[in-house]
């Protein structure tokens, strides 16, 4: 039997209605705020998420890589597992003469999973904001999400603060290697009791203020500032990036934004380098974002700043209410004809759609419950309309009185 890839989703009618829907909101938002529309290919090459360490080798293990091979020669190219890389590198290909860069992009991203539970493709809206480096400009990024998601109908959405150069400076007390501090941290978050043991045995002071940072969460700059210190001399390292989050966090302060500091909110920050924030929806992680100052250079460009999130539609799409939709549910016109006026039927069909509404030709099978009227071309210059809705029928003469009643302008 044939069947779909493991780890893999098809998007039926319905579903593509509330891709569209959640995309077209997205979009919306994005053009209000000065965000301009970019899409990257699927394929890129490997190294550009290899040669500048932008992925740690846990997350390369889950690429999709193979040769791309012309006869003679082959570089090996990756089904993209990120959004915000490629998007960089279009920045640095062809806009760098933006000294500021506001783009938006809907992609999607393959990550393999050997477990076939998780998805292995998945769709993002995303936005990269380039070229500025303030706390105003998290906070946008940040505003935006948030707009973008109660335009949605979603309330009460949870935002979780991070940084990432917190993280780092703690971890690399204990780590030199970039690499081995994913793993420490990952498995600090998945509560490893020999690890902190052992921590806690060589180095108790900095494992005090590891605990201080991980277990504790504040709604406030001020919850840093204790935090800060709380550390003592052991937070020597995390003063400039507390600072740094102090700053961040101020800003949405001033805005009214309601958040969570949770540092181990923070997992998964391969390429950031100052703010991180995730965002839930009834304990549904819908999407998330950070600060990513050092990828564009690290990939061969200027040395630009930059941060942005992505919205994951696959979690939302479930979640979207068939209601919220309704302006997106175009009311549809079911077109018959008798005899030989098949020309006939088209040409009102055309004359319908150039109003906006949709036409569709009726054929045996098609279940009219879905339609809520349906016009019967019986002769050039006889057609039958009926409200479907409340079975009604009304015979006219002229497409120009047909267009007139379906296009609601006997209501005017």
């Amino acid at each position: 039997m044939i069947a779909r890839c493991k780890g893999c989703s098809d998007l039926l009618p319905e579903d593509m209605l509330r891709f569209r829907y959640i995309e077209s909101i997205f979009h919306d938002s994005c053009i209000t705020w000065g965000y301009e529309e970019v899409r990257t290919p699927m394929l890129e090459y490997l190294s550009l998420f290899t040669s500048s360490g932008t992925l740690t080798p846990q997350m390369l293990k889950r690429v999709y890589s193979f040769l791309d091979w012309d006869g003679w020669s082959g570089e090996r190219v990756v089904l993209r597992p990120d959004g915000t890389i490629p998007a960089a590198r279009l920045y640095i290909d062809s806009l760098q003469e933006m000294d500021v860069a506001r783009l938006c992009y809907t992609s999607n991203i393959f990550r393999f999973d050997e477990t076939g539970k998780k998805s292995r493709e998945n769709w993002q809206l995303g936005a990269e904001l380039i070229g500025v480096t303030s706390p105003e400009a998290n906070a946008e990024l940040i505003t935006l999400a948030l707009e973008t998601l109660a335009r949605l109908g979603f309330e009460d959405v949870e935002l979780r603060l991070s940084h990432a150069q917190l993280i780092k400076a703690v971890l690399a007390q204990l780590e030199p290697n970039a690499d081995e501090q994913h793993k420490i941290f990952d498995q600090l978050l998945d509560g490893d009791i020999a690890l902190m043991s052992r921590l806690e045995t060589e180095k108790p002071e900095l494992f005090r203020t590891l605990k201080l940072l991980m277990e504790n969460k504040g709604t406030s700059a001020s919850f840093l500032k204790n935090v800060m210190a709380m550390a003592g001399t052991a937070g020597g390292e995390l003063e400039e990036p507390l600072n740094d989050f102090i700053a961040g966090v101020d800003v949405l302060d001033k805005l009214g934004v309601s958040y969570q500091i949770d540092l181990a909110s923070g997992k998964g920050f391969e390429y950031y380098t100052g703010v991180i924030f995730h965002l839930f929806v009834n304990g549904e992680h819908v999407g998330g974002g950070g600060r990513y100052d050092k990828l564009i250079p690290l990939l061969g460009g200027p040395d630009k700043p930059a941060a942005g999130f992505a919205l994951y539609l696959n979690r939302l799409i479930p979640m979207i209410d068939a209601e919220d939709m309704y302006d997106m549910v175009e009311e549809k016109i079911l077109i018959k004809y008798q005899g030989d006026n098949l020309k006939t039927a088209y040409e009102i069909a055309n004359l319908i759609r150039e109003c906006g509404i949709s036409a569709e030709l009726f054929y045996p099978g098609v279940d009219t419950a879905a339609y809520g009227w349906a016009v019967t071309v019986k002769a050039e210059d006889c057609y039958e309309v009926t409200d479907l809705i409340e079975d009604k029928t009304l015979e006219l003469k002229e497409q120009s009185e047909v267009i007139y009643l379906l296009n609601g302008e006997e209501d005017a």
